[in-house]
This record gives structure tokens, sequence and C-alpha cells, in this order.
């Protein structure tokens, strides 16, 4: 369920129905201010709402005023077993200071920030992760991990309300996907504050983008979660905002920049598609507005499966095809069309987003269409217009039988009743056809896409 609070980390709103945040965490020395600087900059770039940066001493929170007044998004200050730093990081201006009450020395400290978070108007978040449970907890841990860190996460949220504050989101990790879907989602049911969500050292860009897509995506596509942070193993901090963006797109939760779409290539394939992906895939970086682009690898099932895409193309292995919105706009030889392409999506934001035809070009692009399509290939439209077309069959069907027998019923009544045109067809086919032994039916029956059939 979605959280019913909500709070500001800066001008950014997190939960209450606000868009998911990305948040992503600066893989710098805090201390060294122009390097911190430098990678805001690129993750703010790259689309990061939020940047939390680790101040693990003093130099660190003393750096955080000018890292403050130069960064272009808010910043949290991760902070682990000195509350002092968190106090300090608060004083220097965080917007954000991010508390794993477990590590930090006792609940009279973290009293201590509370109390000044509460005069400052500084939000925390708070919460645990599989790695750094409450001692009394660690048994539990053992006989039921997800229970362990649900407990621990809402001991931590009374110890919050029984403090008097509220301007908190909470978190809870684990490095494992399954404990991270399962414990998120008994805490979601049990709290109304904004959930920060993310697979705790998830691994590389690889498999930690995996696991991340697995595990947040399904608590996502539950309406669970209000900012999410991919935790990678990689020194580029932007790679986890991309990872992080892709998620969201998919899920259609946020836009931002262009969505391609490509077919996964098999053995009709002709030309060099892989370069061609990789090049419009780069291309298009330099367009913020969320257009849909598809690259196809054949004419074989026409273009009915990218019928959406803003514009596309599709390949052979001397010609080509640009089409936008399922309708042929041009061929052109298969080397020009990454570049025709682009002049096309070019020439339509030129025009107040006009897609620009001409009908000659069209013409042409149709004809080649026809001449390559495989008209036989169970396309996904092709199978929907016949499970469309037996669906009707069904309904006419059934109406003449509806009319045959109320006409027997009207008859039976006041005497012969003549039937309806369709009806005295059927009738009439049913006197021509010789009767046919029906085999035995085993089991009930199914009705599989606008036909009935039987198991037997």
């Amino acid at each position: 369920m979605a959280s019913e609070k909500q709070i500001h980390v800066g001008s950014v709103p997190i939960g209450g129905g606000a868009p998911v945040a990305v948040q992503t965490m600066t893989k710098t020395e805090t201390a060294n201010v122009a390097a911190t600087v430098d990678q805001i900059l690129k993750v703010a770039e790259a689309g990061a709402d939020i940047v939390r940066l680790a101040v693990p001493r003093d130099k660190d929170a003393a750096a955080l005023p000018e890292i403050i007044e130069r960064s272009p998004i808010p910043i949290i200050a991760d902070i682990h077993f000195n509350h002092t730093l968190a106090l300090k990081s608060i004083q220097a201006g965080a917007h954000c200071v991010r508390l794993n009450p477990g590590n930090i020395g006792g609940p009279e400290k973290v009293a201590e920030v509370v109390e000044l978070a509460k005069r400052t108007g500084t939000p925390l978040r708070v919460g645990v992760n599989s790695g750094s449970l409450p001692k009394h907890l660690l048994e539990l841990e053992f006989s039921d991990p997800v229970e362990a860190l649900v407990a621990a996460a809402v001991e931590t949220v009374e110890l919050m309300e029984r403090l008097d504050f509220y301007n908190f989101k909470v978190s809870m990790k684990s490095t494992s996907v399954p404990n991270t879907i399962a414990s998120n989602r008994k805490l979601a049911q049990r709290i109304p504050y904004p959930l920060h969500l993310g697979i705790t050292e998830a691994g590389t860009k690889w498999s930690g983008s995996l696991k991340s897509a697995v595990g947040l995506g399904t608590l996502l596509a539950d309406n669970i979660g209000d900012t999410i942070r991919i935790s990678l193993s990689t020194f580029h901090a932007e790679e986890e905002v991309k990872v992080a963006w892709e998620i969201l797109k998919a899920l259609k939760l946020r836009e931002r920049g262009p969505v391609l779409i490509a077919c996964p290539t098999c053995g009709r394939l002709q030309f060099d598609m892989d370069t061609v992906v990789a090049e419009v895939e780069e291309r298009l970086r330099a367009y913020e507005d969320p257009i849909e682009v598809s690259v196809l690898g054949c004419a074989v099932n026409g273009i009915g499966e990218a019928r959406h895409a803003d514009f596309g193309i599709t390949g052979a292995k001397d010609m080509g095809m640009i089409y936008s919105k399922g309708e042929p706009l041009k061929k052109v030889p298969t080397e020009a069309l990454v570049d025709e392409l682009f002049k096309e999506i070019d020439r339509y934001y030129a025009a107040g987003k006009t897609v620009q035809r001409d009908e000659e070009a069209a013409a042409e692009a149709r004809e080649w269409l026809a001449a390559n399509e495989d008209t036989t290939a169970m396309t996904p439209e092709r199978i929907a217009a016949l499970e469309a077309a037996a669906a009707h069959e069904d309904a006419a069907a059934e109406e003449v039988l509806d009319s045959m027998l109320a006409a027997t019923a009207a008859g039976a009544n006041e005497g012969p009743v003549q039937a309806e045109p369709a009806a005295q067809a059927v009738q009439a086919a049913a006197v021509q056809q010789p009767a046919v032994q029906q085999p035995a039916v085993q089991g009930p029956a199914v009705q599989v896409a606008g036909r009935r059939f039987s198991r037997r």
C-alpha cells in the first residue's frame, strides 16, 4: 500500500502520493569537496532527485556547507556509530540525515539527534538492514529473517513516535531479494510513513541491476515504496541512477528521456542490428523528451508489434523502412537507416511534434513492406484479430440459437410460428447434415480465445 504521510527532503516531496524519488550515493571521500561536487553534478544530470554522502569523520561534516551550497539537489548525510556527526551534519544544513538507531549508541543519543532535527525541521531516514540488526533480534534472524527485519523497523518507528517525532522515512534492506520483498510488504501494512527501497550490497552493474529490478520492481508494482536507491559495486554513481530510471520507466511510474524498444533478433536477421541498436541508444541520449523509438530486425512481423512507437525502423539486407505510429514513412538503404531515423525525429520536433509525411515516399515504403512481410506469420495483432472474429461468430451463433428457442417456445403456446430467416438457414443446414457420433467428453469444457474446447 502507498504511504499516507509525506515529508520533504529539501524541495523533494517523499510519500503521500508523490512520484517515486531516485536517490544514489557518492563514491568519493566527502571531505574532497571538488571530487564530491563533480560526482553530484553527474548524478543530478543523470536524473537523481536526492544524493547521500558518507560522513564518517569530522572533516567530512566540515565539508558539508560548501557541498550543500554547490549542489543542485538535496543532500542526505549518512551517519553510523557516531551521533555527534549527525548533530554536526544537521547544523551544517544537511537536508536529511540517515540514522540507524541500532548502531548509534542507544535511545538517549537518538533522542539528542531527534531534538535537534525537530528544532531545525530536518527529516531523518531511520531503519535497519540485514547486516546491522539489534542484538536481541539476532536469534530471530536465524529462524525468521523477515520477521526480524520487520520487528527491528517497527521498534525504530515506535522509538520515533515516543520521541514525538514524525518527520521521517523508513528503510529496511536485505541482501536477499525475497526477504526484502516480504519484509517491506509486511511493514507497508503496519506503518503510514514513507518507505525507502533498496537491495543492499546488490552486486555488480550486471547482477546488481537484475536483483534490484526484481526486488524493487516487485514492490513498486505493488504500490510500495517512495524512494529507491540501486546499490551497485561501481565508482560511477550515475550508473545507479540510470538503472533506477529504467525500472521506473518500465513500470510507467515516471518518464525521463527516450524509451528504446528492440527485438531480440533471430535467424531472419540480415543486417548488423547490434551496431544499429547501440548507435540508436547512444544518439537518443541527446533527447530529454520521453519519445519511444523501436528497432525491428526484419519485416516478417510487419510493424504491428511496435505500432505504438513514436518512430521506428525495420531493416533487411539492403533496404529498410522508417515508420511512425505504425504507419510507413519511407524506405531507405540499410546503411542509412539510423541517420534517416534521426532526421525524421528532428523534423518532428522542428514542426512542433508533428510527424512530417511525404505521401509518395510513404506509398513506396508500404509497397516495400508488402513485398517483404510474411503474411502467414502469427503476430500478436493477427492472433487478436482471429480471436475477435471467433468471438463474433460465437456470439452470432448464440443469437440464432436464442431466436430458435424463442420461436419454439412461442409455437408451443400459440401454434406454429414462422422462424427468423437466420434460424431457418440453421435449421435447413441441420437437416442436410448427416448425424455424426460425437466422442465421449472426459473432463470439463474450457473456453479459450472465444472458442469452446473440451478435454478428451
